[in-house]
């Protein structure tokens, strides 16, 4: 019998394609689909600790300090430094996006969420390299925005990469894709639970099932990453409180949270403002596309004159903050000029993700409120840095539309159970008052701007989803009307491009009330009809795809 090219060679090459054939023809195994999850964790957690690294070596070098020391080394340097390095790195920034992206935009969890519901588990390669690195430039130069968002759009590229070597089903490319996003965050956070929970619950939008082992297999080896680099200890400690004062407190956790949704809606609408003010000005000016996060960083560094605690990712003032040595004027502040510094850089295209500076901006909001209420009812309130910290999970919550995975990253940063209880009393109020305000997170609000309706979920994206070609009764077919009735049909404007989605096809439907439409191509030649489509073909289309996402997701 011959032997398929494809796998000829050497013995154990020859085994390694005919494997990898199979795999390509049939799909992963259950057991080689959990192997595939455990590297894929252990590749998406290395990718996490090297981003970190390069931003710490970037920051270590401009601004001679790193990762929770960057606001004393900028406390120290003269006022045109903290202008001129983040304005350089902007400008870097927009030309390596100029060059590798076509809208000059940088990718984030939004396209991979994106990627998960539309594009069959996948993300764009180059293009998320190219945001990768724009990211790492920005944060490391002073930008104010996150590491999260640009490390799981990272981890979604290594499982692209992985989908397309095997030729992945759009089931299967979304499960790696979810092992990688596990990975990422649980390696970013030392969060196991929370990095499992946060894939399935923000970038795939269900809990099937089927997922849940591998993606646990992932999150458990992204953390085991953090842990060999980073050891095994809580990310906080806070002081034992009583059990008894602690329930006492709850209606203002509470309270808490009402505050937290009005701060997250402010923050995601700042940024959406921010990036139509930016727009309308390069519009106006004539600027290129390229200068535009160079002028983002300019901003950005004359807010850090004022304020150098905006400049970079923030974890130094979230400890701050959570360890109560801020004033109430400061905290307040701080966290205005830190809305604005997230809303420029982010605005300005500069790169970097809204999770951490969720984080800064909720700790310092629970700080305020926690002083406050300290202040008013001493006997009954413990001390301001637990409703720092429930400040700190609301309002990313909000922000990220996670507040189950949110919930948990602060219980496993802390190992508290009281503090948990804090966090989830705030996180509910918080997330009910920003899902009025908002397309039910940040990241589905900027898809739902981009025309992108994932969040009206699985009934209205998969309208833009689903061509109409195969569907298409082709001439000569028993069921195709005459060309003849089909030619007039399009001279009476009932026809669709071959082309068209379900969305514009049945409301062509609905506007013409006709039971067929011709299906038309353009040639050199003009209009020429091809085919017919009847609304029946159309609507079992639709009913047929809304079954399959309905199955993925319950199996």
């Amino acid at each position: 019998m011959a032997i398929r090219p494809e796998i000829r060679g050497s013995r154990p090459r020859r085994l390694w394609r005919l494997a990898v054939h199979r795999v390509r023809r049939r799909g992963p195994g259950q057991l080689l689909f959990w192997v595939m999850a455990f590297f894929l964790g252990i590749a998406a957690g290395l990718a996490a600790l090297g981003f970190r690294a390069g931003i710490g070596a970037l920051e270590s070098t401009l601004y001679s300090a790193q990762d929770q020391n960057v606001l004393t080394g900028a406390l120290g340097m003269p006022w045109y430094a903290l202008v001129a390095i983040p304005a350089s790195g902007g400008l870097i920034v927009g030309l390596i996006l100029h060059r590798f992206t076509p809208d000059g935009r940088v990718r984030a969890v939004a396209d991979v969420i994106e990627g998960a519901a539309l594009g069959r588990g996948r993300v764009e390669m180059r293009e998320g390299l190219a945001s990768a690195a724009a990211s790492l430039i920005t944060l490391g130069s002073g930008g104010s925005a996150g590491r999260e968002g640009p490390v799981v759009h990272l981890a979604a590229t290594i499982s692209t990469w992985m989908a397309v070597r095997i030729n992945a089903n759009g089931v299967t490319g979304r499960d790696l894709l979810g092992c990688a996003v596990a990975g990422a965050v649980s390696a970013s956070f030392n969060a196991p639970i929370a990095g499992a929970i946060f894939a399935m619950e923000v970038v795939l939008r269900h809990y099937a099932l089927h997922a849940f082992a591998p993606i646990a297999i992932a999150s458990v080896m992204g953390t085991v990453v953090n842990r060999l680099y980073f050891g095994d200890v809580a990310e906080f400690t806070l002081p034992v409180r009583n059990a008894i004062a602690f329930y006492w407190e709850i209606p203002a956790f509470l309270i808490l949270g009402l505050v937290c949704g009005v701060v997250a809606v402010a923050l995601m609408r700042a940024i959406f403002w921010s990036e139509d003010l930016f727009g309308t000005v390069q519009a106006r000016l004539g600027f290129p596309r390229w200068l535009r996060p160079a002028l983002a960083g300019a901003v950005v560094g004359a807010l850090a004159i004022l304020a150098p605690q905006v400049i970079g990712i923030g974890y130094e003032v979230t400890t701050l903050a959570l360890t109560g040595q801020m004033l109430l004027n400061e905290a307040i502040l701080i966290a205005v000029l830190k809305v604005a510094a997230v809303a420029i850089t982010l605005g300005g295209r500069m790169g970097g993700g809204v999770f951490s500076p969720a984080l800064v901006v909720g700790s310092l909001t629970g700080l305020a409120f926690g002083l406050i209420a300290t202040d008013l009812i001493p006997a009954y309130s413990g001390s301001a840095t637990t409703y720092a910290l429930a400040g700190l999970g609301a309002v990313a919550a909000a922000v990220l539309g996670a507040p189950v995975s949110t919930s948990l990253i602060v219980f496993e940063l802390t190992g508290d159970w009281q503090t948990a209880i804090a966090v989830l009393a705030a996180v509910s109020t918080a997330t009910a008052v920003a899902s009025k305000f908002v397309k039910r997170s940040f990241f589905l609000s900027q898809l739902a701007r981009r025309g992108v309706p994932i969040a009206d979920g699985p009934q209205a994206y998969l309208l833009h989803l689903v061509g109409i070609a195969h569907v298409t009764t082709k001439p000569g077919s028993p069921r195709a009307l005459p060309k003849s009735v089909l030619e007039d049909l399009a001279a009476d404007g009932m026809a669709v491009d071959h082309q068209a989605r379900l969305k514009e096809t049945l409301l062509r439907f609905k506007r013409t009330g006709a039971s067929h439409l011709a299906v038309t191509t353009t040639g050199a030649s003009g209009v020429e009809v091809i085919g017919c489509l009847s609304h029946v073909d159309a609507l079992q289309a639709f009913n047929q795809a809304l079954a399959a996402t309905t199955a993925e997701e319950h199996s």
